[in-house]
């Protein structure tokens, strides 16, 4: 059966644990201090009251009627490419709102596997191939297709459950292809080096391990729950958003061969083994999922920024960084707007570009500068 639209769709969360510990959660993102800005998982509101008053954004509903959708990148054009989870279709979205089919790849998972995460080739102009993150009843996989053929698997093996799945891939500034996985329900894999579960990868476009990779294979980084968002900023630095159980979503800065700590590690850890979180978010807000660094001046108050969508926080988290990567404040758009948000990117024309996730008439959401 499917993940339930309420508030633990898409999260693989232990709710009974975390009923548990909702309290000592709270009192912890209290106490554990974000230097310069807010403290561990709360928000600030008055940023966001500022904003709302003055948005220098208009927010347009592109397209409705849409379900399940989850992977987001651009044509050249200023087309976006949409997959849908469940559905295993793969959309072509123009700004003006005409929505098509170009492709359908079927997919044998299970819970919150399906047709996940979507990249275009650096040179899709002249290669024309498109990467797709999909589940089998055997594993999660990467697929390439020219729009119209017969997808081709370039990557197999990644763990597939019917919680953690990961999903989200992108090409990064160095040409490769990394790779968001979750632990599958097997909390174990995340600190074996030898498995694909619970990790950052990073393929070559052919599905080959670079040669500079930290460990002989395909893993980049390890000790993560549930990866869902990858994200550059202007200087190459690497950040993710990664689902917590019960007390910390994570922020994270990704440095190859780092050790991210799950299970062992949820949040900020006194064991120097472990890399800690850039940021950390109450549950109850968060749930995070896509992520992307704003790049443009068409809205100069947001250059540089990390946006993340949040599933069952419902909103749209924006992170002011300092000039070293770090957050120094958070704050929120979109509180409750839109419901579920399960992707946002940076679109054509310094747009960004949201996709919700409530299960029923889904739509793709722009915010545009004013």
């Amino acid at each position: 059966m499917r993940e339930m639209y309420s508030a633990a769709r898409g999260s693989g969360r232990s709710f009974g644990i975390r009923a548990a510990v909702a309290l000592c959660g709270v009192l912890v993102a209290t106490l554990a201090g974000l230097a310069g800005g807010a403290a561990q998982g709360q928000e600030t509101e008055e940023e966001t009251r500022k904003t709302a008053a003055t948005p220098p954004y208009r927010a347009t509903v592109v397209a409705r009627g849409l379900a399940l959708p989850w992977g987001l990148d651009f044509f050249p054009n200023g087309d976006a490419i949409v997959t849908e989870r469940d559905s295993g279709r793969v959309l072509r979205v123009s700004p003006g709102g005409k929505v098509r089919t170009i492709q359908v790849i079927p997919e044998g998972g299970e819970g919150e596997g399906g047709l996940l995460g979507v990249a275009l080739a650096p040179d899709f102009a002249q290669s024309r191939e498109v990467y797709a993150y999909v589940s089998t009843r055997r594993d999660n996989r990467v697929v390439v297709f020219k729009p119209g053929g017969t997808p081709r698997a370039v990557f197999t093996g990644i763990p597939v459950g019917r919680i953690h799945n990961g999903g989200r891939i992108a090409f990064g500034p160095d040409g490769k292809l990394y790779i968001g996985t979750g632990d599958a329900g097997n909390t174990a894999l995340s600190q074996q080096r030898g498995s694909l579960g619970g990790k950052i990868l990073r393929i070559n476009r052919d599905g080959t391990v670079p040669s500079d990779n930290p460990f002989g294979s395909a893993v980049w980084t390890y000790g993560h729950r549930n990866v869902q968002g990858l994200a550059w900023d202007g200087v190459g630095r690497m950040y993710a958003t990664e689902l917590g159980q019960a007390t910390f979503d994570e922020v994270n800065r990704i440095v190859q061969g780092e050790n991210y700590g799950w299970p062992e590690a949820e949040g900020p850890s006194s064991n120097p083994a472990y890399r800690n979180p850039l940021a950390t978010f109450n549950p109850d807000n968060a749930s995070p999922s896509g992520a992307t660094v704003y790049r443009s001046n068409r809205i100069r108050a947001w250059r540089g920024d990390l946006f993340f969508a949040a599933l069952k926080g419902e909103r749209l988290w924006r992170l002011d960084r300092d000039d070293r990567g770090n957050v120094v404040r958070k704050n929120y758009l979109l509180r409750g707007t839109y419901g579920r948000l399960r992707a946002v990117e940076e679109g054509p024309n310094g747009a960004l570009w949201l996709l919700t996730s409530n299960g029923t008439n889904d739509r793709v959401v722009r915010l545009s500068p004013r």
